[in-house]
């Protein structure tokens, strides 16, 4: 039985919905926290109950004005680490700047690493996170990072919602070849994938389809969807090819500029999304958005850290 006993819940300005969320399903409060900007746009935190010697978790997301989101991680962490917390533990969803992941080009940063020093030296012991846009990024920290799946919350819904001798799973490029074989391998259905070929960066000027989705429900799976381009013009390219309808399964709706029109008016039938960013005002905006709440499964991976369980059981299972 859950008490709640040493552990505190904190939530940062980016995603309070969340950790409602997560709070109700621990069956605790969210701790008191005054966040607060000044004329000048600095971040004021003030920790307003005792956290010594208690397990802290600090819930935001990036999202948003993701720098702010950012500062207040950190300088939240920092306030828990000087009033004598005994662990503090960053929960990000969707990891900042997760992108920027490697030097891809003369005199660019690493930015996720320096993400990742931020959180060390602001003094978080722990980072909780959801579908790495790549997962070197955990060989950024020295301190553990538990990298939560969003796929069997996927395959969940597809097995719920699909005739499976129907489907077929569809990567739309050949760096999320992995995350949809394996996700076909569980569900024991057929899998594409596309080649994507660039004439300049974010532009993509061709796409070939490698495989078969004649008379099929196509569902493309990613970890994010920012403006959509791709995933659009992937939906356009199967329902040519001849699949009956097209789905999109994505971790991170990031859906910024024009990605709700482009939804809207594209082949897709329904993009499904996680709740790991706000998505109320996008579902009021577009009808073909569909969220489904993974709260549940980063409620339980606090509980289980914080009585030293093992964590893995959730890479392949919902918990209920």
């Amino acid at each position: 039985m859950f008490t709640g006993n040493g552990i505190k819940i904190f939530a940062g300005t980016s995603h309070p919905e969340l950790a409602e969320v997560i709070a109700r399903r621990l069956g605790i409060p969210i701790g008191k926290a005054e966040v607060t900007k000044s004329g000048i746009g600095e971040t004021h935190v003030r920790i307003a109950e005792s956290i010594r010697e208690d397990d802290v978790y600090i819930i935001n997301t990036g999202c948003g004005q993701v720098n702010t989101a950012l500062m207040e991680m950190c300088i939240m962490v920092h306030a828990c680490k000087i009033a004598s917390a005994k662990r503090i533990t960053a929960v990000l969803p969707l990891y900042p700047y997760a992108r920027q992941d490697k030097k891809d080009k003369s005199r660019a940063p690493i930015t996720a690493k320096l993400v990742a020093n931020m959180l060390q030296k602001s003094g978080c012991d722990h980072i909780i996170t959801m579908d790495l846009h790549a997962s070197q990024i955990q060989g950024f920290f020295d301190v553990p990072v538990d990298k939560l799946y969003a796929e069997p919350s996927a395959t969940q819904y597809i097995r719920s919602n699909f005739d499976l001798s129907e489907i077929v799973i569809v990567s739309p490029d050949a760096g999320g070849a992995k995350r949809a074989t394996s996700m076909a391998d569980r569900l024991g259905v057929d899998f594409a994938l596309f080649h994507k070929e660039r004439k300049k960066a974010n532009e993509v000027s061709r796409m070939i389809l490698v495989g078969h989705v004649r008379d099929k429900i196509a569902v493309l799976v990613d970890d994010m969807a920012d403006t959509c381009g791709t995933l659009c013009l992937a939906a356009q390219h199967l329902a040519e090819a001849g699949a009956t309808k097209v789905y999109a399964f994505v971790t991170h709706g990031i859906l910024s500029g024009n990605a709700l029109p482009a939804i809207e008016a594209s082949a897709l039938e329904k993009l499904i999304v996680t709740n790991t960013l706000p998505q109320q005002e996008n579902v009021a905006k577009c009808k073909k958005i569909e969220v489904i709440d993974i709260g549940n499964v980063l409620a339980e991976v606090i509980r289980r850290s914080h009585y030293g369980e093992s964590v893995s059981k959730l890479f392949d299972e919902v918990p209920y």
